[in-house]
């Protein structure tokens, strides 16, 4: 890999618990990725509710980068849903590396 390259990884985030109701329709094993730094997908036909996805993009910035094995971001995979009636719990998930030119990058 050449200076002006980096390596990260692609993302899979995965309902894997729902703890009350699921008021916005989600079921377990729903999921959406990150692919290339930067696109967001879902599966055909499938929904993912919006509150959900903003209380996990904050740290998938992280997760998609290597990081020391004793960083706690490393260690934890599980991001729960701001929604407290629902309880909704995701998890992160490297699926993928993908190799970028910093300069393709902003």
């Amino acid at each position: 890999m050449s200076d002006d390259e980096m390596t990260l990884y692609d993302l899979r985030v995965t309902v894997s618990e729902i703890r009350g109701r699921s008021v916005c329709g989600m079921k377990v094993g729903d999921y959406f990725e990150v692919r290339n730094s930067d696109q967001l997908t879902l599966p055909a036909g499938q929904a993912f509710c919006y509150w959900a996805i903003q209380s996990v993009l904050p740290l998938l910035p992280a997760k998609m980068r290597r990081l020391p094995d004793s960083d706690w971001l490393e260690q934890d995979s599980l991001v729960c849903c701001p929604d407290p009636e629902e309880g909704l719990i995701m998890r992160v998930d490297r699926v993928g590396e993908v190799t970028m030119r910093t300069e393709d990058l902003t």
